[in-house]
This record gives structure tokens, sequence and C-alpha cells, in this order.
């Protein structure tokens, strides 16, 4: 089952104390190419979330927006040091008054010292559990962002299912007219010949060489084998084969070496016309190629 490389995939949920949204965006690449836009106390997952993203959704440019919205009673993280606070001021009172000077901004000073504040003990555990549930909606939206690539790739197996079997359709019709085409060449050959025999510089060994040569560069029944597999092996590979879109690629290219070569050697305006409906159909075939994960 081939999937798309076009997804998105959204999931929301809360609890006691957050509310999470989710959303996941999804185009072709080479390779992953991940972006995330997170809360800034998040920023220090990425590297978890790109080993994620590339588990479930393999390759592709992402776009990954994470919303966290804080609910009910908000607690500090961090609590003043009262006592600790307390003595600096008192402290900082008796240098005061010994140097005379004045009084009004000691609580600001005490407050800027080291240790003027404590973090609050579970905010590590609370943290954590926090991060727990919104792994689980990222995950909830990566499970619906698959579902949408998968619902994609099914839609695209069809469209190059119909690309493929339309050459080789036409690949039939070139088969069946190669005999007529054949038959003409031999009449060419046939009444030139006698001009060519009776000319006195006439060299039957040249003679033979050139033809095995011209012959030989007109036939096209190996490029006929070669592209009716080649066709096959891309049915093969599009409905057997896990994440094929690489090498569904590479077999496009080897389609579109055997079209051109069978175009190139044909010399016949009726098979001209099959291979450029051919190359047509081929273009589909690749643009939609490079969306297959």
């Amino acid at each position: 089952m081939i999937k798309s490389m076009t997804g998105f995939g959204a999931a929301k949920a809360s609890n006691d104390t957050l509310a999470v949204t989710v959303e996941i965006r999804t185009l072709n690449s080479k390779s992953l190419d991940a972006s995330f836009r997170l809360p800034r106390q998040y920023s220090d997952k990425e590297v978890e979330l790109r080993s994620l993203l590339t588990q479930t959704l393999d390759r592709g440019k992402i776009n990954l927006s994470i919303e966290v919205q804080s609910l009910g009673e908000l607690k500090p993280k961090v609590a003043v040091n009262r006592a600790m606070v307390k003595a600096y001021y008192q402290q900082l009172q008796e240098v005061a008054l010994e140097l005379g000077a004045g009084q009004g901004d000691l609580l600001r000073l005490a407050l800027q010292l080291p240790e003027a504040y404590l973090t609050e003990s579970s905010s590590d555990e609370t943290s954590a559990q926090e991060w727990v549930f919104i792994r689980s909606v990222i995950e909830e939206a990566l499970r619906t962002c698959d579902e949408f690539r998968t619902k994609e790739g099914q839609e695209l197996a069809v469209n190059l299912s119909a690309y493929t079997t339309r050459i080789g359709k036409m690949l039939k019709e070139i088969e069946s007219h190669d005999p007529e085409r054949i038959q003409k060449i031999r009449e060419r050959i046939s009444s030139h010949l006698q001009e060519v025999v009776t000319n006195e510089n006439f060299d039957r060994n040249r003679f033979e060489q050139e033809m095995i040569y011209y012959i030989e560069k007109l036939d096209i029944s190996e490029e006929k084998v070669r592209l009716r597999l080649h066709l096959d092996h891309f049915m093969e590979v599009l409905h057997g084969q896990e994440a094929p879109g690489k090498k569904l690629n590479f077999i496009s290219q080897e389609i579109g070496r055997e079209i051109n070569t069978i175009g190139s050697k044909a010399n016949d305006a009726i098979i001209q016309r099959f291979v450029i409906d051919m190359k047509e159909e081929l273009e589909k075939i690749k643009e939609q190629s490079l969306n297959i994960l």
C-alpha cells in the first residue's frame, strides 16, 4: 500500500491543567525536512520530536505546530525565599544607616541578590507529566496525518496504474504496427538495391556492413521488450512494496529511456504519434511519483 507525502493531521485534548492543540502538515521532499512551532519551554524537545516524525512519517517536508494553554489556577514556578530576602534587607538597612544613605530601594536590591528565589521542588515532575500528556496529543495528530497520507496514496495508486496501463496499450499499438513499418523499410531498401549493385564502384563487403548497421539502427525489438518489462515492474512495485516512491521514480526514468529510443529509431510517423502520447502519460507518472513516500 503506497502513501502520499502530502498529508494533514490535527488533534486536540485537555485535562485539568492544560489544553493542547497540534497540527501537522506534510509535503513531498527527498528527505525528512521538519520545522517546529513550539512553546518556548518545550524547545528542548525538538530532537525527540524529530525522531518521532521519522518513525511515523519517514520523510517529507513536515511542519509541526503545538499550542499549549494553561487551565485552572496558575501557580508560579518559583517562590520568594522569604528568610533569605529578610536577612539581605536587614543587612542592607544596617549598612545604609552606617553610611547615612537612603533606604528607598533596599527591598528591590534584596530581591536581586543570589538565592532570593526558590524553584518549586515539584516543577520537574510536573513538567514531565505535562509532556507525557502533550506527546499523546502529538501521537494522535500523527496517526490522523498517516491515515490522510494512506488515503491520498490510494488515489495516487489508481492514477499511476491508469497512466501505466495507457502506455502499455500504446505499446501494443506500436507492436501491431511494427511489421508494417519493417515491410516499408524493406521495400525502400529493395527499390534502391538495384541501383547500388549496378554501380561500378560497388563494394559488397562495405555494402553488407552498412546494411547491418542500418537495420540495427532501425530495429526496436529490444526496446519494446524492455519497455514491457519496465511497465510490468512498475506495476509490481506500485502494488507490492512499502514506501516505493524512490524506486518508482527510478523505474519511470528507465521507461522514459526506452520510449525515447523507440521514437528516435522508429523512423515512422504513426509510431512517433504513439511515442508522443506515451511521453505525455509518463510525465504524469513522474510528477505524481515524486509525491509518493
